[in-house]
């Protein structure tokens, strides 16, 4: 069955809008984790917009899975190995940036990253990197010993002509290179079908809609609705 990792960051955004301490990003992993949640995934962005160090911390403590989103820098690679979550996500960031707009420039970062991966398993954390459905990148995260990939699916959420065909090509190549399949961004009830039936897909990360949905029929309900459209 496909892993469903629920991504708390819109839940501390929520909190950071008045300054209060509520809505709880913990508390929400917990409730998500209590109705089917396999795992939980945090993006602790170099401006602290959203999740908190704190939150980080808290989060590490829950009996589940922790997915550390992290952009490529030694503060990141600091707290990580300090914390040593299950599992750390690095992903691009800028500041500008609303949400990840892209996959990460393996290609081009390929001599900064090295170093970086490998401290990171060396602290034994499993890496994961965030990329587009390209085979560049996956042939550079095979050579630099990544474990897992995350394709990006936000050009094929927006509902772009062709890369629903693109994702399926990657897919291979990862299998063909024997990395852990997994994918996120965008994705919604109506969408994630097609995605779901990628060869030796292991695990989503969906956050801003099951957050969203959330607000209508609350968050165990949204969570309970994904993890049956995984299993179908």
């Amino acid at each position: 069955m496909i892993r469903l990792g629920l991504n708390v960051d819109h839940v501390a955004t929520l909190r950071n809008a008045r300054g209060e301490s509520y809505p709880d990003p913990v508390a929400a992993a917990r409730l998500a984790l209590e109705h089917g949640a396999d795992g939980i995934t945090a993006h602790l962005r170099e401006d602290r917009r959203h999740i908190r160090d704190e939150d980080v911390e808290r989060l590490r403590a829950l009996p589940a899975p922790l997915n550390f989103e992290m952009a490529v820098t030694d503060e990141m690679v600091e707290i990580a190995c300090r914390l040593k979550p299950h599992a750390c996500c690095l992903v691009p960031e800028r500041r500008q940036e609303v949400t990840t707009e892209g996959g990460l420039d393996v290609v081009g970062q390929e001599a900064s990253l090295a170093p970086r991966i490998a401290r990171l398993k060396e602290a034994g954390i499993r890496v994961s990197l965030f990329i587009d459905p390209e085979e560049a990148s996956i042939e550079a995260a095979h050579r630099l010993g990544a474990p897992v990939v995350e394709l990006h699916t936000g050009a094929y959420a927006s509902g772009r002509k062709g890369e629903l065909e693109r994702l399926q090509r990657a897919a291979q190549c990862v299998n063909k290179h024997g990395i852990e399949l997994h994918a996120g961004h965008g994705l919604t009830y109506e969408n994630v079908a097609p995605v779901t039936a990628l060869p030796n897909l292991a695990e989503l990360n969906i956050g801003h809609f099951l957050i969203a949905e959330a607000v209508f029929v609350g968050l165990g309900a949204s969570v309970r609705r994904m993890k049956e459209l995984l299993s179908t």
